[in-house]
């Protein structure tokens, strides 16, 4: 989408293959429909706490139908927006697949199509493991679908989109387990963003399994029954969050001389280049930092060195990010190990408190908040948070910790009372 906007924007002739729903794995089967499921699943928690507000309400009812057509209604409108941004730049579309037959020829519907330079942009899909029963289980792209929400779900995976969904399934109402091969969850982000959201998603009722691995799933009269090494669960439900895959089979890409990776990923240079210079690609198909605000960036860049005389390489530094879970997870920067790899002495900042919102009521969710900070220079290198409306928050101190500020120019900035977010600017003990 953004690479074929703003190349026809510089001048180009410009045409899309899409088989699909315009918008890709974002507008229709990712981060829009999942983050209209998690308000839905966080407003149990609001009714609850309102009350001790003052706000007396009925017994609150959840309707699933209702809650899937919307959705469904909301993601046709932006695809369908975004198709007319397409034409109205003056974009041809093809409503087909295509292949690429060469370096400057692709194949759409049986007929032959040439250009100077090709993107792939096909995104990645969903990987199920390939254990005995795995016709029995759902992936994200399914769980946005299905006709009736369960009693009891099993979602397996450590990673943003297992974890989003547990807390969905959770706050809708249903029984939900988590089930997760490693010893923590979120691997790859700050250990202590897993560790803490694990505690806040068990005190919400989630059943977390670690180091747990399902072996087998078995349908029966009761519903599916998942072996795992040592137990045996009951569920009506099993959902892999367990990786994607670069959508790379059958393009051709091979055949035309682009390099591919073992996990099938288009290998690229820092410009977004293949093997093949007039084959380019970009967003989860290469597998680099997959992100969807990463993937229209790679476009623009793209479109900008192409198209505009201005060669911009791929800026993956700093890249901010959430994890809608209940809590909200965000986080810029870098995490307090690899900090330490890099740096050697570093210091770290951390809170943890619960907010002023629910003090007044039972709930016993904790915020949390943590700075890393490199020792010499003393510019702040990584931000990281856990508790709600962590990525409103920390899409701010991005810009911060982009332009490299220092933990005294984050001292000397004045908080807002009372917010959560005044916390990151008035952290002053470090953390033995």
């Amino acid at each position: 989408m953004r690479a074929s906007r703003v190349a026809a924007g510089y001048g180009a002739r410009v045409a899309v293959a899409e088989s699909g729903a315009f918008g890709g794995t974002c507008v229709n089967v990712g981060c829009v429909p999942k983050k209209l499921f998690s308000y839905a699943a966080h407003f149990r928690e609001d009714f609850h706490v309102a009350a001790a507000y003052g706000w007396t309400v009925g017994a609150p009812r959840f309707d699933w139908p209702v809650l899937r057509a919307n959705k469904d209604r909301e993601i046709a409108r932006i695809s369908g927006i975004y198709e007319k941004l397409l034409v109205d730049r003056g974009v041809e579309i093809f409503r087909a697949r295509a292949r690429i037959t060469g370096p400057h020829e692709i194949e759409i519907s049986g007929k032959k199509k040439s250009a100077k330079h090709i993107l792939v942009a096909t995104g990645a899909w969903p990987q199920v493991p390939g254990i005995p029963g795995r016709e029995h289980a759902i992936t994200s792209n399914e769980a946005f679908h299905l006709e009736h929400l369960p009693r009891r779900a099993l979602v397996v995976g450590g990673g943003y989109i297992a974890v989003e969904f547990a807390s969905i399934f959770n706050g809708l109402g249903v029984e939900t387990t988590l089930a997760y091969r490693g010893a923590r969850l979120l691997r790859g982000f700050d250990a202590d963003l897993g560790t803490r959201l694990a505690e806040e998603m068990t005190k919400k009722g989630v059943a977390i399994l670690l180091n747990a691995n399902p072996s087998r799933i078995e349908k029966n009269a009761k519903g599916l029954a998942v072996a795992f090494n040592s137990e045996k669960i009951e569920v009506d439900l099993v959902m892999f969050a367990t990786g994607r895959k670069p959508n790379t089979a059958g393009l051709g890409l091979e055949a035309a001389g682009v390099t591919l990776a073992a996990d099938g990923a288009v290998a690229v240079d820092r410009f977004s280049k293949s093997s093949v210079d007039s084959i380019y690609a970009i967003g989860d198909v290469t597998n680099r930092l997959n992100l969807t605000p990463v993937a229209t960036a790679e476009g623009m860049w793209l479109a900008r060195t192409l198209f505009r005389g201005e060669p911009t390489p791929v800026d993956h530094e700093n890249v901010p990010t959430a994890i809608f879970a209940d809590p909200n997870v965000a986080t810029v920067g870098l995490a307090e190990d690899a900090a330490r790899a890099r740096f050697g002495a570093i210091d770290v900042y951390q809170s943890s408190f619960r907010s002023l919102r629910i003090v007044m009521s039972d709930s016993q969710e904790r915020m949390f908040m943590k700075l890393v900070v490199d020792r010499a220079t003393q510019r702040v290198v990584g931000a990281h948070m856990v508790g709600a409306d962590a990525g409103e928050i920390i899409q701010g101190f991005a810009v911060a910790v982009k332009l490299g500020a220092t933990k005294a120019q984050l001292d000397s900035t004045l908080g807002i009372h009372p917010t959560a977010a005044e916390e990151f600017v008035t952290l002053r003990e470090k953390r033995e």
